[in-house]
């Protein structure tokens, strides 16, 4: 049987993160993924967006590894010289009620330690975007923009540099957990004995640690899908900045990005599925969303939004529920030696990655 001494299963940038920092540490990585490439799944279907830390609840993992995270991500982005923006975000209220969220939301984004918003008049926030229409806003200038397939090459380069591999098309079908070691089943039958393991299989996570023996069940959570559906402006859009309404209940609302090309994007909304599979947009559902995009952007033209693609918010909580945060559980939480499994990484989580990938090491170090 071949032997390893730790296992990173999942190659999205939280996988690959995780395991750059484990191979920074000295140890020996092989990063198991189940596809032909790396990110392909919920890291290539994202808006790409490096968030503040605004809206998490005070004290949660979201919270503090985003905060911690988008300098992490800021910095090592400058030095590697991974394509970024620090662009700005405004966040808008198109109706006097809306007015009056904008303040408890800078309460909490100030209690997560994100103490740069700035509360903007109307005529202050049409300075700044002139096609813009709202009532008041907030404005966010540390949330920015990366080129996040550009940041996954260069985290699998540090990896590989520091002596870690990469092994594609290897999904493990179960795994056997013993006395210092688990011992994961690949497909075709090969046993790779580990002296840890990080379930990092994002939408995957949780059906995956069904499969190893010897993990409690109870510590497993329930997934569920939240799709994501994105629609794009035909044309250039007349905005420099991100566009986000106040937030809606299980979502952010339909929001404006930018990428780095300069092509504008509007979403994602949420759609609840079964399947995390179902990833065809639904031109109908762009119906709604002119009318979502034209209380911020009255100006928005019949017929400029395209169909554009969709993304999968790998759940831990379901519909009308509050929202879950990450579970990053080490064997303090389930009892299994040298086993991580992360479950819940939706948004912030490619903001997160790097902290996510400390925070994970010193979860192992600690053992």
């Amino acid at each position: 049987m071949e032997e390893i001494d730790c296992a990173v299963i999942g190659a999205g940038v939280v996988g690959l993160a995780v395991a750059r920092a484990l191979a920074l540490a000295g140890r020996e990585v092989l990063v198991l993924e189940s596809e032909g490439a790396i990110g392909t799944g919920t890291s290539s279907r994202n808006s790409e967006v490096i968030h503040a830390g605004i809206y998490y609840p005070q004290g949660s993992l979201k919270a503090k590894l985003c905060v911690e995270g988008k300098e992490l991500l800021y910095a090592y982005a400058a030095e590697r010289g991974v394509p970024h923006r620090r662009c700005g975000k405004l966040i808008v209220a198109t109706s006097p009620g809306q007015a009056d969220q904008l303040e408890a939301i800078r309460v909490k984004a100030a209690a997560n330690g994100v103490g740069d918003l700035a509360m903007l008049t109307a005529q202050q926030a049409v300075a700044l975007e002139p096609q813009l229409h709202c009532v008041a806003a907030l404005h966010s200038p540390s949330t920015g923009i990366v080129d996040s397939h550009a940041l996954m090459l260069s985290l699998l380069g540090d990896l590989e540099n520091a002596g870690g591999m990469l092994a594609l098309k290897s999904a493990i079908t179960r795994a056997e957990c013993g006395a210092g070691a688990v011992v994961l089943i690949a497909e075709d039958g090969t046993a790779l004995r580990c002296r840890s393991v990080v379930n990092a299989a994002g939408l995957g996570a949780p059906a995956l640690a069904r499969c190893f023996e010897g993990l409690p069940p109870s510590a497993v959570p329930v997934e569920h899908f939240a799709k994501g559906n994105y629609f794009t402006l035909s044309g250039r859009a007349p905005f420099g900045r991100l566009v986000y309404p106040v937030p809606e209940p299980g979502g952010l609302g339909v929001h404006l990005t930018i990428d780095l090309g300069g092509q504008a994007k509007f979403g994602p909304d949420v759609q609840w599925v079964s399947s995390p599979d179902d990833l065809v947009v639904d031109p109908t559902r762009g119906d709604g969303f002119y009318a979502e995009v034209r209380k911020y952007w009255p100006a928005l033209p019949d017929g400029a939004l395209i169909p554009g693609y969709a993304g999968m918010r790998p759940k831990i909580s379901g519909p009308g529920e509050p929202a879950a945060d990450f579970m990053i559980d080490g064997p303090d939480s389930h009892g299994v030696q040298g086993l991580v499994n992360l479950f819940g990484i939706e948004s912030p989580g490619l903001t997160s990655s790097l902290a996510i990938g400390r925070h994970v090491a010193r979860l192992l170090a600690d053992e």
